[in-house]
């Protein structure tokens, strides 16, 4: 007979004990892809493109929130469905993509930690890379002893980015009315406008979190119990609201600062996220340029712990085999030093994996409706039908996002 932990009695304690699982997923909201996507996208376009982000979110706060009912109402994970659901052909395929998009993902977060620790410090990109390796194996060595603990970890990181996003918003000033206006009325203005948007949307929404999340659920079932599912289900609601408005705020803060900053001024280059640093000392003085740098780094070194993590998720559930953190972390980070050896333009990788990315959206996407949606799989938990049309036309709105890039291209 299994011995599960005993739940609080009070039921604000409870919920702050599910609090974790939904701030780890919205690290990979606001990872240095983010930072790439959403500066461009302020530089370029002014707060015409602040409507994607709100849009992207709220996709993103439905969708960790079905990962999360997977894992809770089967006691599966995504990947671990898919590996036993899908026909014996399709499951390597279907892992590599898998595993590929996440090594997108970990080039886009380790290469942005590296950076961070260059504006910071006046590191080269290869010594940044160096110490965010040792770092990120350090942090995910606290996976092996306590989950709880690293998920406080990386929540803590999450809170600090918001933090600093309140001050860049302080020393930027937005105009409130054209923040308003680019968040609400949907718009594009070409098709580079479009091509950004489906960056923006690839560096939200992003694929490895699909699958980590429902593994983070089902750990918490596993350790409480099935009896208490109900309860775990209402205190995840609260644990996805939370997270991915915070996610929200950064990245609206994000791209509304660009567009304060950078749009229309000749004299920021800030196309590239370096010049972009650059440019913010004689605009807005030395904190803001040194507290954009801190949030660059803290958003890299956590993502990429959280890349890591889900791609360890991703085989395990697939193929049934797992490898030792540190060979992982040592094998998905070995592209980003062969990026920074190369000195190939570091913003423009950043742009490009969020692209590729938002092309691996719907295969993640398409199952996880389809399997919450069974009433048989999702035992009382499955989707009504306003759910439904909500995830399908998630999946159609990114499908159609990346057809038209390749017809355009």
């Amino acid at each position: 007979m299994s011995i599960h932990t005993p739940l609080p009695r009070s039921s604000k304690r409870t919920r702050a004990l599910f609090l974790g699982p939904a701030f780890v997923a919205a690290i990979g909201y606001i990872d240095p892809g983010n930072y790439a996507t959403n500066i461009q996208a302020g530089a370029d376009y002014g707060y015409l493109l602040l409507w994607v982000v709100v849009w992207a979110n709220l996709m993103a706060a439905l969708i960790q929130m079905l990962s999360a009912k997977l894992g809770l109402a089967t006691g599966e994970s995504l990947a671990s469905m898919l590996g036993k659901r899908l026909p014996r052909w399709a499951v390597y395929p279907y892992w590599i993509q898998a595993e590929i998009l996440a090594m997108a993902t970990d080039i886009a977060e380790f290469i942005g930690a590296a950076l961070g620790f260059k504006l910071l410090f006046g590191f080269t990109l290869m010594e940044g890379a160096v110490i965010t390796a040792i770092i990120s194996w350090a942090v995910l060595s606290l996976e092996t002893r306590n989950l709880k603990t690293l998920q406080i970890v990386i929540g803590g990181m999450l809170l600090t980015v918001a933090l600093i996003y309140v001050a860049e918003l302080l020393f930027s000033h937005p105009h409130p009315a054209s923040v308003l206006e680019g968040a609400l009325i949907p718009g594009f203005d070409g098709r580079d406008s479009v091509f950004l948007a489906a960056g923006i949307l690839g560096a939200t929404v992003m694929p490895h979190v699909i699958y980590l999340h429902s593994a983070m659920s089902k750990a918490e079932l596993v350790r409480y119990g099935k009896i208490h599912r109900k309860t775990i289900f209402r205190s995840t609601k609260w644990d996805v609201a939370i997270a991915m408005t915070i996610a929200g705020f950064v990245n609206l803060s994000m791209l509304a600062m660009a567009a304060a900053v950078f749009y229309g001024n000749p004299s920021a280059e800030s196309g590239n996220i370096e010049n972009a640093h650059e440019t913010l000392t004689p605009l807005l003085g030395t904190i803001a340029a040194q507290i954009f740098g801190a949030s660059l780094l803290i958003a890299g070194l956590a993502s990429t712990i959280v890349g890591t993590l889900a791609g360890q998720e991703i085989m395990s559930g697939f193929v049934r085999f797992r490898i030792p953190l540190w060979l992982r972390r040592a094998i998905t980070m070995t592209p980003s030093f062969i990026i920074i050896a190369l000195g190939l333009n570091v913003t423009q990788v950043l742009v490009y994996s969020q692209v590729v990315l938002s092309f691996g959206i719907a295969l993640a996407l398409i199952p996880l409706v389809l399997f919450t949606s069974d009433r048989r799989l999702m035992r009382g938990y499955a989707n009504p039908a306003w759910v439904k049309w909500l995830g399908w036309s998630t999946v159609a709105v990114v499908v159609s996002l990346n057809g038209y890039l390749l017809a355009t291209s």
